[in-house]
């Protein structure tokens, strides 16, 4: 059973979810949106049971994480920070392993980059690790979507208020519809792909019926109430960082990572058909440290939730060799 600990870093404090012995070496889990700690229930235990202090962070704005209310709290350079101070934090004076899922895993590549005394290695589930492009992702959207006419839900959640609204009308219908259109359980076509610009989130999102495979009421119940008490500013502000994060991202000097890493995706993730070619490849020049890279035949994007098992035995398999 998890136990949860406040973490004062980086000028606020975060809530941890933690299970396994205290002298276990430490294994930091870190959420994607629209989740929290819960979405990485099942790595806990697993992780756990096998000997692992497992960690499951609150990022900023979610849960009981604090919840800064500015935009420019939620960029890159801020929360890498947050991660490499939960990790001082949880266990002083050695390197950790971070592991990240959605825009987690984006968030765990940064750590490990920018913070490699901090992490001995990194794990990314759905997100590939890719450097900044030639200028913000926010442009390249606007420009592929939004200037053709196009609904792209980056765009759509740059706007202050309505998204906020519409998503914490219902919590649990909101989670529901957007978990369900984007899991492996989907049909194709069910996130519709032609959208207009103008249109919001959950236009066209059907309601599923429930339970999912792996998805239960109870588990919809938590994060209902999780997004209830907490709302959806700070989870949209990550979004709202693009610039920012390019400005920060292009100013290091190297983009590689070379600690030890890891990559898990899903066949069915639509993440993946967001990059052009093989994204496994494009990777493999930035992460000359990769030991193996994993695609779930007709997983969704909800990796570690959609496919526990075999998600738990490949990090714990990774782990072991590190």
């Amino acid at each position: 059973m998890a136990r949860f600990k406040m973490v004062e870093t980086n000028g606020i404090k975060l809530r941890v979810a933690l299970e396994g012995p205290e002298d276990g070496p430490l294994v930091l889990f870190v959420h994607g949106f629209p989740e929290s700690w819960y979405s990485w229930r099942h790595q806990l235990r697993a992780l756990a049971g096998a000997g692992y202090r497992a960690a499951a962070v609150d990022v900023r704005g979610y849960g009981g994480s604090d919840k800064p209310h500015a935009v420019e709290a939620y960029d890159m350079e801020t929360i890498t920070a947050d991660i490499a101070g939960v990790a001082a934090a949880l266990q002083p004076g050695a390197p950790c392993v971070v592991v990240g899922h959605d825009w987690g895993a984006p968030i765990a590549w940064n750590s490990a980059l920018v913070h490699p005394d901090q992490f001995r290695a990194v794990a990314g589930l759905s997100v590939p690790y890719m450097p900044p492009g030639d200028k913000p992702a926010i442009q390249s959207f606007r420009d592929f979507f939004t200037a053709r006419g196009m609904f792209f839900y980056q765009v759509y959640f740059q706007d202050q208020g309505p998204p906020e609204e519409e998503l914490e009308a219902d919590p649990a219908a909101s989670i529901r519809r957007f978990y369900y259109a984007i899991s492996g359980d989907a049909p194709e076509g069910t996130w519709p792909k032609h959208k207009k610009h103008g249109d919001t989130l959950l236009h066209r999102l059907p309601e599923p019926d429930m339970p999912l495979p792996w998805l239960s009421e109870e588990d919809v119940a938590y994060y209902a109430s999780e997004f209830r008490a907490s709302g959806f500013r700070g989870p949209l502000n990550r979004y709202r960082n693009h610039e920012r994060d390019h400005a920060f991202l292009t100013s290091l000097e190297d983009h590689r990572i070379h600690q030890p890493s890891l990559f898990i995706g899903g066949t069915r993730d639509l993440v993946l058909a967001m990059f052009r070619g093989d994204p496994v490849e494009a990777m493999k020049p930035w992460l000359p440290g990769l030991k193996s890279a994993h695609l779930l035949e007709g997983c969704g994007h909800w990796t570690q939730q959609e496919r526990p098992d075999e998600v738990n035995t490949i990090l714990l398999g990774w782990l072991n060799s590190l």
